[in-house]
Formats: C-alpha cells, structure tokens, sequence
C-alpha cells in the first residue's frame, strides 16, 4: 500500500503497479501502435508513390512519431490515464496526490518514453521501475505520476460471532453514541480473528478493548460476564439497532393524520338549501320607567374593573 496524504489530510491506500504488470501493459499497447503503425505505413507509402524519396522520408518520419508519441499522449489524457494495456491489466496513471493527470503529465511521459523505452529497449525503464520503491520509471519521476491498480481482490468479510443466548438482550439499554468507529472496528477485527490469536494474548486484548468500551459506555461492568463474550453481545446489540433503524418504517409527516384534519378523499359538500327568512318584526316600543325617589347618587365605575364598595 502506498500512504498518499492528499491536501484534506486524507490518507489514500493505493497500490502501485509493480514491473511484471506494468511490462505486460506496454507490451499490449507497443502491439497496438506498432500494427497501427504498420497498416498506415502501407497505405502512406501507396499513397505517397509518386513523390521523392525526401518526400516520402519526410511523410514516415512525421507518421512514426504521430502514432509512437502523439497516439499514447492522446490516449492518455482523454482516457485519464487508461490506456488499452494498462485497462487489460487493470492499471492506471495518477498524479502523485491520488487525482487524474492531465495532458501535461502525459506529455512528459510520452517524451521520456522515447528514451526510457524506445532507444534503450525499455532497459532505462526496468531499472529505474527496480530501484524505485513504488515502481516508478523516470517518466513517472519527471511528470509527478504513479501507475496503480484498480483492480484490486476484494478481502473475505469474516462474520462476527454471535454472544451467548444468556446474554441475548442483557445490554438492550447501553448507551452507545460515545463509542467511535475506531473502536468498533477494533473490537471487531478481533472477533473475526480471535481464534487465530494465542489464548493468553487473545484474553489480553479482549480484557484491554472490554475495558475501553466500559469507559465509553459509562456503565459499570458486568459481573461474570467474560471480556470476549461482553464483546460479543455489544457487538450484536450495535447490529440489531443499526437493522432496526434501517427498516424502521418512515414516520408520518407533522401535522398529517385525522388530527390535523387531513383526509384522503374529502366528502362533497352537500348543495345549499336556501333558509327561510323570518318577517321584520316592529320594535316595541320602550317601557315607562317608574319615578324613582331621589337618592345619593352612583358612582361610574372605574377603569380598572372594580366596582367601589357601596
């Protein structure tokens, strides 16, 4: 694995290409460009018949470096990187940070090529991909490139053990929010291969990562419980609530339900009857209001709302 750190502080575990594949690549592609070069070869050379021999050296010259220089630039930077070979093999051209290359970066190779694999017979290019620790011929050096492998074997996903059936449902109110992903994943590389480990060293870890997830969880330990399997059936109580949060069905938006009002196919209204209008009515006329004998007189009230005592 090759530990590129990009400008985010990202780490990108690339594998870069060794010798044999990258042989086997430019081998494909020189097999390509050299039976291109050969057909238009013929066709120029019908093509350029009634011209002078500096005509037609001039018309080969320019067609050997087209199809041997321009074709694998072209090739390169349009295909980011991919060529024929390099997709046979699974292959590919990045830039030093992980990105794509651009044109730049095979224009650069595509020149040292010539020198590194064309005049010297690739032997520039073996030993330079020898010495180098990533495999880097001089091109790769000059253009700031690495060639890597996207293909890479997919690595068998060992299952964790399940705990016990006594401890089934013993954690079910832990609090595991505080616990990070670096620990989780600890904790599970050493499930998946506790029983590859040495029997004191295995206990050891288990004790030392039960230990950690105790302190995370801020809960006491349980007792007679064994570090492993306390491991085990955490483990499986993260699981089981990560399924049930994933299939949980989705919750009914606020404010809908009968509650709210809402229904799904509103009734019709039924049609207005028009209401029958009473006869005006004459106001009557206003009672006499009895003389009453003269007394102190009262007070308005106040516009607090209280009235005053009598």
């Amino acid at each position: 694995m090759s530990g590129l750190v990009t400008g985010d502080a990202v780490v990108l575990g690339l594998r870069p290409a060794r010798l044999p594949s990258r042989g086997l690549a430019i081998l494909l592609d020189l097999v390509v460009y050299v039976t291109g070069y050969v057909l238009i070869s013929v066709g120029l050379t019908m093509a350029t018949a009634s011209l002078d021999e500096a005509a037609r050296a001039a018309v080969g010259v320019a067609s050997f470096l087209l199809l041997v220089v321009g074709v694998p630039i072209a090739v390169e930077t349009l295909s980011h990187g991919r060529s024929l070979g390099k997709l046979a093999c699974g292959l590919r051209v990045v830039r030093d940070d992980g990105g794509p290359i651009r044109f730049r970066h095979a224009m650069v190779r595509g020149a040292m090529g010539i020198v590194e694999l064309i005049l010297t017979f690739g032997s520039i290019a073996c030993i330079a991909s020898l010495v180098s620790a990533r495999g880097r011929r001089l091109g790769d050096v000059f253009a700031g490139t690495l060639v890597v492998r996207e293909r890479v074997p997919g690595a068998r996903v060992m299952p964790v053990p399940p705990p016990p059936p006594w401890l089934a449902g013993r954690f079910a109110g832990l609090d595991l929010s505080a616990v990070p992903d670096g620990l989780w994943l600890a904790i599970r590389q050493y499930l998946t291969r506790m029983n590859q480990l040495d029997p004191q060293v295995g206990a050891a870890m288990a004790a030392r990562l039960a230990d950690d997830l105790v302190a995370r969880t801020g809960a006491p330990p349980p007792a007679g419980v064994p570090a492993a399997a306390f491991l085990m059936a955490v483990v499986h109580e993260r699981q089981s609530r990560d399924a049930a949060r994933a299939f949980r069905p989705a919750a009914a938006p606020a404010g809908a339900g009968a509650g709210a009002g809402y229904a799904p196919h509103p009734a019709p209204m039924p049609p207005a009857v028009p209401m029958p209008v009473a006869a005006p009515v004459a106001p009557a006329a206003p009672a006499p209001v009895a003389q009453a004998a003269p007394t102190t007189p009262v007070q308005a009230p106040r516009a607090g709302g209280f009235a005053p005592p009598a």
